[in-house]
């Protein structure tokens, strides 16, 4: 099953796509919120789309991120070697954890903004876990158990704001705008095997990334279990898995982003999102 929401920003209504075609489920009387998660909601909604006519939503409608906003964005970075290289940082024993504020989620077809001062905004393709049940200290074993589906995620970067202003990561990772997720959310059924799943990049029609989830360093489990120690995972909750090669930080030299330049993105069975980059405005 496929999940979108859609409307305009803060009118937001719960939706699926079937065949391409997206449907209005607001009918169904929930939005796709931890509560909706923790209490078996995909079957609850699974039944409501087989047992009643759905409305087409209308062409041109804006799509939303496919989930209400969750109570943590966690991000693994350097997770796949070849990015490591490019950034000439070292491969992490450990997985690298850092945090994306919820302010920063948009829709997949929203502008990003440039944030103010900014002169090193970057971009990352990456695959992203949707949690599906409250998860503490879980089991490498068990660790799939705990996995809702999956979305496409756009961890835009501002080099400057995350290297070189001292502290963690998070101060260049979690400016508005910096978390296009979606076109939608996949059921964990959709993707049967999300260790080998092309997920690529272009810059204004020119591929800059085209990797493959076979070559993270951590795979999923391992992240599940891992970040299960430090902190517990509530239903909804997002674990995106790091990104390939083919970053602005890792060009020589290197190139960031500008007014007007055109990122389209995509992975395996998760679509593909398109964002236009525009200056910081009140």
């Amino acid at each position: 099953m496929r999940l979108i929401r859609f409307g305009e920003i803060g009118k937001e209504l719960p939706g699926v796509q079937i065949d391409d075609k997206y449907y209005d489920v607001s009918g169904f009387g929930e939005d796709y919120n931890e509560q909706f998660f923790e209490t078996n909601g995909l079957n609850r909604l699974s039944e409501f789309v087989k047992n009643n006519q759905l409305h087409e939503i209308e062409t041109g409608t804006r799509l939303a991120c496919p989930l209400v906003r969750p109570s943590k964005i966690i991000c693994i970075g350097l997770n796949y070697t070849d990015h490591a290289k490019e950034t000439n940082a070292p491969i992490p024993a450990e997985p690298i954890i850092f945090m994306k504020a919820t302010t920063a989620l948009s829709g997949p077809f929203d502008d990003i903004m440039i944030p103010k001062n900014s002169v090193k905004t970057d971009w990352e393709v990456e695959l992203a876990i949707v949690i599906g049940k409250k998860a503490s200290y879980v089991s490498e074993t068990h660790a799939m158990d705990y996995v809702a589906g999956y979305v496409l995620h756009n961890d835009v970067s501002e080099r400057e704001f995350q290297l070189e202003k001292g502290g963690t990561w998070d101060k260049g990772k979690g400016c508005d705008t910096f978390a296009p997720i979606g076109p939608f959310f996949a059921t964990k059924d959709e993707l049967p095997d999300p260790h080998n799943l092309r997920l690529w990049l272009k810059l204004n029609s020119q591929m800059m990334q085209d990797g493959n989830t076979s070559n993270l360093i951590f795979n999923i489990p391992y992240l599940i279990a891992y970040t299960s120690q430090f902190m517990t995972l509530l239903p909804g909750d997002i674990i995106s898995t790091g990104t390939p090669a083919g970053v602005g930080l890792g060009m020589k030299p290197p190139l960031y982003l500008k007014h007007g330049d055109i990122v389209e993105l995509g992975i395996d069975g998760l679509g593909i999102s398109k964002q236009r980059l525009v200056n910081y405005s009140v």
